[in-house]
């Protein structure tokens, strides 16, 4: 049994034990950090046949670093980016205009795919077309928004234009109105992309050139898919012509198609 005096030198000697290590802990930190130091120098340094050729990366990276640090400060601002690099305002500018065209298209769509679905129009193959139509170029809209964040920039929506909700008139049917419509807009859309790819390439982005590339190499399909069925809706006329051509869009869309549009592959985004 220990007596009251014994306790006291236990515990003297404990608070001794533990206080000591505490003290070490700045020295070996020190010694730990030099010596890594030493070791990413040694690591980073090659010796070739034409000399030695020496790599600081901590160096090197102290810029980066140091902005790093100081967007960190407190709690993070709406326009601070982290991940942003090599990432041309010009860009996102364009990137942001190219949302907006995405989404006033889709908007377009969505009005004729809401017109065909009327009682006295019932052309449901139209409808679900113009409907899907709709959903793709949002989802193109998505893509591109998704791109802005990865690469630091800021999604900026804008106002969406008020399409038209009446497509018949015009001496020709409704059906053929609307995708003569649609072929103008697709068009004017691989021009809008083509600006896009011509804005990344001036800023030197190869990432950015390569992500709009694959949206040109789906787009291009869709012209040449669009004016296939302007083509075809020329020819059946209005009517009964008009009814039968909608009937094999909504049972078989892929029949409307000519071979050759089916034949090419999907680019590398799709």
């Amino acid at each position: 049994m220990l007596c009251r005096h014994s306790l006291r030198l236990v515990g003297a000697a404990n608070l001794r034990f533990t206080a000591q290590p505490r003290s070490l802990v700045p020295a070996v930190r020190q010694l730990t950090t030099t010596t890594f130091a030493a070791q990413q120098r040694q690591q980073s340094t090659r010796q070739d046949n034409y000399g030695i050729v020496q790599f600081e990366p901590f160096d090197e990276v102290k810029g980066e670093l140091q902005h790093v640090e100081n967007s960190g400060m407190g709690a993070p601002q709406p326009e601070e980016s982290f991940a942003r690099v090599g990432y041309a305002q010009e860009l996102e500018f364009a990137v942001n205009e190219q949302i907006n065209i995405e989404y006033n298209m889709s908007y377009v769509y969505h009005s004729m795919s809401s017109y065909f679905n009327r009682d006295n129009v019932a052309l449901p193959g139209l409808a679900n077309y113009f409907r899907d139509s709709s959903l793709e170029e949002r989802g193109h809209a998505q893509m591109l928004m998704d791109f802005q964040a990865v690469r630091g920039g800021r999604v900026k929506l804008a106002h969406i234009t008020a399409p038209e909700s009446n497509y018949a008139g015009n001496g020709k049917s409704d059906a053929l109105h609307a995708m003569e419509l649609a072929l103008s807009l697709e068009k004017l859309n691989f021009q809008k992309l083509k600006d896009l790819h011509s804005v990344a390439d001036k800023a030197g982005d190869a990432q950015a050139t390569d992500f709009v590339e694959a949206m040109l190499e789906e787009q291009v399909k869709g012209v040449k898919s669009v004016a296939d069925y302007v083509a075809q809706l020329r020819r059946v006329g209005d009517g009964h012509g008009v009814w039968h051509w909608d009937q094999v869009l909504q049972e078989n869309p892929s029949r409307l198609m000519t071979p050759s549009l089916n034949s090419i592959p999907d680019g590398p985004g799709n």
